[in-house]
């Protein structure tokens, strides 16, 4: 399998390898291959929950590339058809990462003229083109997907399709008042619905199977019930039947119940999500995006993961945090290290290379969480890296270069697990105290503290002790990257003059730039002027372990305690403005690299084989040969929404 598959605009297409797929029974196969259709069923809802414009421009821009009668190879064209794949890859008008409008590089009356040599008869929004055309091309409208300036009234400043008519402050006040009257185990409210204002009059609508989007949650239901039959253990059957009520009544505490069931199923091979999961496109934190992965174990790598949940008491005792936001007895942490089998909604093309869940934060306190590292992505990842000169670009030293092409591959993935596995399930909050009370900042703190915990324990002796990494290196060569990355590589992925927006970025940068600034009297960490090129050198890794302790241990409080103020000042001060000096040269080098910063994935194809009698005796992998072909096939048999 070729990993590379192309490159346009700011992105790569790569392909991940279903690893010892062949290896799974008849039975788990075809398991994977009902949940595969069922991840592929909800695409149109995250379309719709990015912006209420998505839909119809999708449809209008696919229906023009596929009908278009003019000279394909002219400059207009070939400029719209990058706009058109930069549109699929975001999974909407809204650059995936900046949440910025994307720019489509031509004109309104460019638009007009490539709609005026397309067959748009089928098309069935005619009367609303010259809106689409204005949506499209007027940078003022729908500026931003996710605005998170706290400046401003956050949703009056997004256009994410999560509200409808209501201000921050109404919007705020609803789910607090539901969160009061439920009191301690309430559901996650808000998760699975759109809030409007009708008739003065703040109402909630549920995505259900009779509810708003319908019609693709029907669908999924189709392919969950086809699933079930084969599911490897009766945990697994029950945590689907669970998951099938909630989609058809919406009630989220029947979502709480399918969680509870889902984290508690540990013995199958295979495993998914598919579900409205996490908060980071809603400004508020409150709304979930739909996303699913389907997987099975890499039996070789959950090896590594169970050491660590097999010690997660240890990590959470020697913790550096405050012994009142640590928790006394650590349940049900999981872990294990998977390949990716499809991928759909919030997860694709681009996705995370590991998960913890589920969010809700008294489920993880009583009944534990479920962690992945997602191997076959990130060896995706490390393969298309190979000699590309980012690392021998960027690093200082030939010395770091050769550290990092020893270890880093298996330091990143350490760092994974460490994350996912540890660090989101660690610490605990005061009673009385809910996510939803640190607002916009709760997505970025949240990361933050989960890659601290990674931090601190990557350079720690008790994974030599564990047979966890070959030497310490491992854990030096996690740094080097970590601070290269969040100082300054992390930059070529942000256009010129801008701030960070997205949660992640925010919080590498906050981290790197606090252990900069607060070791600098001691010189942990010093920046290098080489040929007019700037380079940052560790100078005491140990000194930089304690401080990432230091900072662990603040971020904890400031989680267990909600303090908005306290979040505020840090992520403002450390995590949002950029270097413009830095960042200029950064870019400029970056250039002749002629490297795109962003990646995603193709899914590969999943076939039925039957018999002459129509017996399913195999399930067969193709890997898809065109980004494109996979984009259009996906709307034609998988877009059930009237855009």
């Amino acid at each position: 399998m070729k990993v590379f598959a192309e490159k346009f605009g700011d992105i790569k297409i790569l392909r991940y390898e279903l690893t010892d797929f062949e290896q799974l029974s008849l039975q788990q196969k075809q398991y994977i291959y009902y949940l595969g259709q069922a991840a592929l069923c909800g695409r149109d809802m995250l379309w719709d929950q990015n912006n209420r414009y998505n839909l119809r421009v999708r449809h209008l821009l696919e229906t023009m590339y596929q009908t278009y009668r003019g000279d394909r190879q002219s400059d207009l064209f070939q400029q719209f058809e990058v706009y058109l794949k930069r549109v699929w890859f975001s999974n909407g008008i809204h650059h995936h990462y900046s949440m910025d409008k994307i720019e489509p590089g031509f004109s309104a009356s460019d638009l007009h003229q490539l709609i005026g040599a397309s067959d748009l008869s089928g098309f069935p929004f005619q009367h609303e083109l010259d809106q689409l055309v204005e949506v499209i091309t007027n940078p003022a409208l729908e500026a931003k997907r996710v605005s998170l300036d706290s400046s401003g009234d956050l949703l009056q400043a997004s256009a994410m399709n999560y509200y409808r008519g209501v201000s921050q402050a109404e919007a705020e006040a609803f789910y607090k008042a539901k969160n009061q009257a439920a009191g301690e185990k309430a559901p996650l409210f808000g998760l699975n619905s759109q809030l409007v204002k009708e008739d003065g009059e703040l109402k909630e609508k549920v995505w259900k199977a009779d509810g708003l989007y319908g019609q693709a949650i029907q669908k999924i239901i189709f392919w969950l019930e086809k699933a079930l039959p084969l599911a490897e253990n009766e945990l697994q059957q029950k945590h689907i039947r669970q998951l099938i009520a909630y989609y058809q009544t919406g009630d989220l505490k029947q979502f709480d119940e399918y969680s509870i069931s889902w984290v508690n199923e540990l013995d199958g091979m295979v495993d998914f999500v598919n579900g409205f999961i996490e908060v980071y496109g809603d400004p508020l934190g409150i709304k979930g995006s739909w996303e699913s992965i389907v997987n099975y174990k890499d039996l070789e790598g959950t090896k590594r993961a169970t050491i660590l949940s097999d010690n997660a008491q240890w990590f959470e005792t020697h913790s550096p945090v405050a012994d009142s936001f640590k928790k006394k007895e650590v349940k049900g942490v999981s872990a294990k290290v998977i390949h990716v089998a499809m991928l759909g909604g919030d997860c694709y093309p681009h996705t995370p290379i590991g998960i913890n869940l589920p969010n809700a934060e008294w489920i993880r306190e009583e009944y534990g969480s479920k962690s992945v590292t997602i191997e076959n992505i990130t060896k995706s990842y490390f393969l298309d890296s190979l000699g590309n000169g980012m690392l021998e670009e960027f690093a200082e030293s030939a010395e770091e270069v050769e550290r990092a092409k020893t270890y880093g591959y298996l330091a990143g993935n350490l760092h994974t697990d460490l994350h996912e596995c540890l660090g989101h399930g660690s610490g605990k909050m005061m009673p009385g105290v809910k996510p939803e009370d640190l607002k916009n900042y709760y997505s970025t703190l949240e990361e933050t503290r989960a890659d601290l915990f990674a931090l601190f324990y990557v350079l720690d002796e008790k994974l030599l002790a564990l047979g966890l990494v070959p030497s310490m290196e491992t854990g030096m060569a996690e740094y080097d990257a970590y601070l290269r990355n969040g100082l300054i590589t992390q930059l070529t992925r942000i256009e010129p003059g801008k701030d960070l927006e997205e949660s992640h970025m925010r919080n590498r940068q906050l981290i790197a730039k606090w252990a900069f600034e607060q070791g600098q009297a001691d010189g942990v960490v010093s920046w290098v002027k080489r040929d007019g090129k700037s380079y940052l050198k560790i100078n005491d890794y140990q000194k930089l372990r304690d401080l990432f302790g230091q900072l662990l241990a603040k971020v904890q409080r400031i989680k267990s305690e909600g303090d908005l103020q306290a979040a505020s000042q840090l992520v403002e001060t450390f995590g949002v403005k950029v270097d413009r000096e830095l960042h200029t040269e950064v870019l400029n080098r970056f250039k002749k690299l002629d490297i795109a910063p962003y990646a995603g994935f193709l899914n590969p194809e999943l076939r039925l084989v039957k018999n002459d009698k129509g017996d399913v005796v195999d399930v067969e992998v193709q890997y898809a040969p065109d980004y494109t072909t996979q984009m259009l096939t996906y709307s034609e048999n998988y877009g059930f929404l009237n855009a």
